[in-house]
């Protein structure tokens, strides 16, 4: 069993939804208007993909049967409990995921093991809506708003709706390093204490692999809260790092003063698509998921335009199916909505052609999802651990939902493999497939 917040507490009809502050949270403090065709369309799709899933529903003291039971010593199937049914198919008439999102916000669906909930909607996504339906899937989806295009005002606004939300927040559940990204164990499973080393064993790698050492001049596109700035000024490296996030530069240069290292790293507010200069090695750690698809060209021309003869480009990029970014590419999500507003995960192939067309080769590319859905889920137990200071804070228990699911949502995208994390390295030279190691 998973950890995970407790219920929102319920008023009659079994949700939490007349808690939840309607100036902050609209969409969640009322129900759409949705009709009552498309509800009903709704429930008989989303009550037949359930019916055909590894897992339970609970609806009162209800359950839909399984395919399968499990046998001996089989692990339990995960259990979905809906608090209000009506509100949750409607929801999902009006809004598809975004409604299924705004429902767990709003305390109409629980479970005592959502990451496993969730791995088994992500592991059947092409099971969910049945073939000849997917065809009107543009019918029940919105496309993104013009606000969340990563212009350089937009890509500003973006970043500061979930970066600058609040240092303490993040300090919450991140581990000492502050790092923000998929960590590589020594081995799984892994505890919490395991994840600074851990931390520090994918910024050692991603370091090696640009050639990081003294004397390097390295640019990071993305500066987080600046632990791999530090580590490469540590290795005698000369580091420019940017940000478009005013709460993480703050809190970066305070640590890379306290770390003795001031004199070798300058943090700045800075769009990538305006640095200038060039480097021996530019490194990105998962920023390329902030980029969004319109920007792909800028992103990959500004990498080989900062590389000098002989440079390397170091990233770390969360993946998914090529397919799927097709998808969702000009779809308007839950996590757009309310976690990455602006974001869009890339294809492996999306890289090799975008970074192709910018005149660089990938030369490396090793995987380690499994890694990634480790890092989350120590991140969220951490989370729902902390959520009293959270709620201290001035985040309230939508937030916290929120958060939460965000996190095992995340989770449960990469136990299923429905996404998974990259280290590439991009050269201007070199032959397709050469390992740099």
């Amino acid at each position: 069993m998973t950890l995970t917040l407790p219920p929102a507490p319920h008023d009659e009809t079994g949700a939490g939804r007349h808690l939840v502050d309607a100036a902050r949270w609209p969409d969640v403090a009322r129900l759409p208007p949705a009709s009552a065709l498309r509800t009903s369309i709704a429930r008989r799709i989303v009550e037949r993909a359930f019916r055909r899933l590894p897992m339970r529903v609970r609806t009162g003291g209800a359950r839909t049967p399984l395919p399968h039971q499990p046998q001996g010593g089989a692990a339990p199937v995960p259990v979905l409990t809906l608090r209000d049914p009506e509100a949750f198919y409607r929801r999902i008439g009006a809004d598809g995921l975004i409604g299924f999102g705004e429902a767990y916000m709003a305390g109409e669906w629980d479970s005592d093991d959502l990451v496993e909930v969730l791995t088994v909607l992500a592991g059947h996504v092409e099971e969910l809506v049945p073939g000849p339906l997917r065809g009107l899937r543009r019918a029940w989806v919105r496309r993104r708003p013009p606000s969340d295009l990563n212009t350089v005002e937009g890509a500003r606004e973006n970043i500061h709706r979930h970066y600058d939300l609040s240092n303490e927040l993040f300090a919450t559940f991140l581990d000492p390093t502050l790092t923000y990204s998929s960590a590589v164990f020594a081995s799984l499973p892994a505890d919490a204490g395991d994840l600074p080393a851990a931390q520090h064993r994918k910024i050692d790698r991603l370091l090696d692999l640009a050639g990081t050492g003294p004397g390097t001049r390295l640019v990071e596109i993305g500066t987080g809260w600046g632990e791999l700035a530090i580590r490469a000024a540590m290795r005698g490296a000369r580091v420019r790092t940017v940000t478009l996030s005013r709460e993480q530069r703050e809190l970066a240069l305070r640590r890379v003063a306290e770390a003795g290292v001031a004199d070798r790293v300058t943090v700045e507010l800075c769009d990538y698509r305006r640095l200038e200069g060039t480097y021996d090695a530019v490194v990105s750690v998962e920023m390329i998921e902030a980029v969004g698809a319109a920007y792909w060209p800028a992103y990959f021309g500004a990498l080989r335009r900062l590389l000098a003869p002989g440079g390397r480009a170091a990233l770390q990029a969360i993946t998914m199916p090529h397919e799927q970014v097709l998808n969702t590419a000009r779809t308007h999500t839950w996590i757009s909505k309310y976690v990455f507003p602006g974001g869009l995960i890339p294809s492996r192939e999306a890289i090799g052609r975008e970074s192709a067309a910018a005149g660089l080769r990938v030369v490396h590319d090793t995987g380690y999802g499994d890694h990634y859905a480790e890092t989350l889920r120590l991140w969220r137990e951490e989370f729902v651990r902390r959520s009293a200071e959270v709620t201290a804070l001035g985040f309230d228990h939508a937030f916290l939902r929120m958060w939460e699911l965000y996190l095992a949502y995340s989770e449960a995208g990469f136990r299923s493999g429905y996404l998974d994390v990259r280290q590439l390295v991009l050269t201007a030279g070199g032959r397709p497939g050469e390992d740099v190691r």
